[in-house]
């Protein structure tokens, strides 16, 4: 079984042996609710996922949140008020759980079953932006396990307040929250379907978004000259919208 807990979305699924997905759902994550009802949400959606295929029996799960991870507890997130939540809190103890850090998880899958490039940035856009760095076909965490944080790379000087404490940061401009949140929207999506009609505060939006995200790729292609980005998240359904002008700001601020 694998959960993957974003701040909006829980994501699920039961997978055999061979990769093949056997059930997949999505449950909405009570985040506004608390810490203690997250947890109780995801120990839920556990079990339900548990029950929708009873044989053969799931034999652990693997769960995949933000924040500060170790295999043995959730160490402390930002976006739920976790603090040193054990792994087991997450289930109803019958199974085991193999707990880790959401965009890590994330890189680790791109590298064992995405482009095959041995040196990538996996870029999830969702209610935050961070980044996992694959250097030489192995994931790179850095010396604090902090590398990749993309979105808290300051791009517009004194600009827009971020809740890391910066500003101009792309996360405070491109995340699908902030997105949403500049427009008065509920979603990032609301915002592109406005743009895409000619609303020029959306468009405005947008291209402040995309461009925030290719200032901070420039600095990381420059450095590190990936062989690929990938881009995921809830921000990714974007497509074309997304892809196609993202790619364009980028190469207009590449020299070379």
């Amino acid at each position: 079984m694998a959960v993957d807990v974003g701040g909006t979305t829980m994501k699920g699924g039961l997978i055999a042996r061979d990769g093949t997905i056997l059930h997949r759902e999505r449950r909405p994550t009570p985040r506004a609710e608390g810490p203690e009802r997250v947890v109780a949400a995801i120990s839920a959606f556990v079990a339900a996922l548990s029950a929708s295929r009873p044989a053969p029996r799931p034999l652990a799960v693997g769960l995949a949140v933000p924040g500060l991870v170790t295999p043995e507890r959730a160490v402390f997130s930002a976006a739920f008020g976790w603090r040193d939540v054990p792994a087991g809190a997450f289930t109803d103890g019958t199974l085991p759980v193999a707990l880790g850090h959401d965009v890590r998880s994330a890189g680790e899958a791109e590298l064992a079953y995405g482009s095959g490039a041995a040196d990538t940035l996996y870029l999830p856009i969702g209610t935050g932006i961070a980044g996992a760095v694959v250097l030489s076909g192995s994931l790179y965490g850095g010396a604090a396990g902090w590398a990749g944080q993309i979105g808290h790379i300051p791009v517009y000087p004194d600009g827009l307040p971020c809740p890391c404490g910066q500003r101009g940061c792309p996360a405070a401009y491109a995340s699908a929250a902030a997105v949403a949140a500049r427009c008065g929207e509920t979603s990032a999506e609301d915002v592109v379907r406005r743009a895409a009609s000619g609303d020029e505060k959306a468009a405005r939006v947008w291209a402040e978004a995309v461009e925030a995200l290719a200032l901070a790729l420039a600095t990381y292609t420059l450095t590190l000259d990936p062989a690929a980005v990938v881009i995921g998240g809830g921000l990714s359904l974007a497509g074309d919208a997304l892809v196609v002008p993202l790619r364009a700001r980028l190469a207009a601020r590449l020299a070379f």
